[in-house]
């Protein structure tokens, strides 16, 4: 079977201390899989004791470079090689471009795509390369790469303006990454959940959390970081999988406001 078996592989998991990332880390690692949990917070450094020897943490900043390449080198040298990345470092704002001060500020527009759209890209170069170093056989995974979006990326919020450029610019790169990294059988492919309960809305009234479940017709609730998380392992294990971006969202088009 040449599809991607995740006992014994490795992966990295950025904003992998908490939310969608930390479920990724718990679901792969149930797997069988090892893992570099790649975070600004030093909270993945918790999790990976909890988890146990095949989980490491590498205190990381995607916007960085030469700590991204940190990591990638820690995940080949505890383990042996890399065989995959899953992408779910971000931030969100919620900021009009013209609001009660004036013109949004250039550098708050410009820090939201650094860290969704520059940093997600930093992590897939680099992890990339780390892969390439691998022999595989013809048709067997080398490795697989799997980037967060949004379904602001599609119907982006008043507010959003950032946000939903920095997902939409993941959106974008998918498919040609994905063509690009064909020949040395590296897949690539998004996931664009839909409200999802992350710490991103942990600071919510319970109320405003509630209505926000309920604006998705089916199920009508938040979605869960398991369920994220469950869907990144099918496309790591589906090797049809690749160039496509998945809406992980009950149904739900988001409206103006």
């Amino acid at each position: 079977m040449l599809s991607m078996q995740l006992q014994g592989k490795t992966f990295i998991v950025t904003g992998g201390s908490s939310g969608l990332g930390a479920a990724c880390v718990m679901e792969f690692a149930r797997a069988g899989a090892n893992i570099v949990i790649c975070d600004v917070s030093d909270r993945g450094n918790e999790l990976a004791r909890e988890i146990g020897a095949a989980v490491r943490f590498a205190k990381t900043d995607v916007t960085d470079s030469a700590q991204v390449q940190s990591a990638v080198d820690l995940a080949a040298e505890a383990f042996g090689g890399l065989h995959g990345a899953i992408n779910c470092a971000g931030i969100a704002t919620a900021e009009r471009v013209i609001g009660r001060e004036g013109p949004l500020p250039l550098e708050r527009f410009s820090k939201v795509i650094a860290v969704n759209l520059i940093g997600t890209f930093n992590v897939i170069r680099l992890a990339a390369a780390k892969m390439i170093e691998r022999p595989v056989e013809p048709g067997e995974d080398r490795g697989i790469i799997i980037c967060t979006a949004s379904v602001a990326a599609y119907d982006g919020q008043i507010g959003q303006a950032a946000y939903a450029a920095s997902k939409g610019g993941i959106v974008g790169l998918t498919l040609p990454v994905a063509r690009e990294f064909a020949q040395h059988q590296i897949r690539v492919a998004s996931i664009a959940p839909g409200i999802f309960d992350t710490p991103m809305l942990a600071g919510l009234p319970e109320a405003a959390r509630e209505s926000l479940g309920k604006q998705v017709p089916f199920p009508s609730r938040l979605g869960r970081p398991a369920e994220y998380a469950a869907l990144a392992r099918h496309i790591a294990e589906n090797q049809m999988l690749n160039g496509e971006v998945i809406r992980l969202d009950g149904a739900i088009r988001m409206a103006p406001r």
